[in-house]
């Protein structure tokens, strides 16, 4: 498995999420939303200038912009 950030994964990719890299109101939203050690994430649609990025986690879809998701640490099979 490849250890890389979610800002990397490509449309369609799946991955798993390793880590966040974040701290205060923010890791806890995150977390919240689903963004937590184990969790499966797809990417779905980034927009046409790259930010932000919509992504399916636990049932949901959430878009996520790029600075956030460059601090979440994912693995990719």
């Amino acid at each position: 498995m490849n250890i890389i950030y979610l800002s990397q994964l490509k449309e369609g990719e799946s991955c798993t999420v390793q880590s966040l890299e974040i701290s205060g109101a923010m890791r806890y939203r995150l977390s919240e939303l689903g963004f937590i050690s184990g969790s499966d994430v797809t990417c779905l649609q980034k927009s046409f200038s790259g930010d932000p990025t919509a992504y399916f986690v636990r049932g949901a879809v959430i878009a996520l912009r790029k600075n956030d998701a460059s601090r979440i640490k994912i693995a990719v099979p």
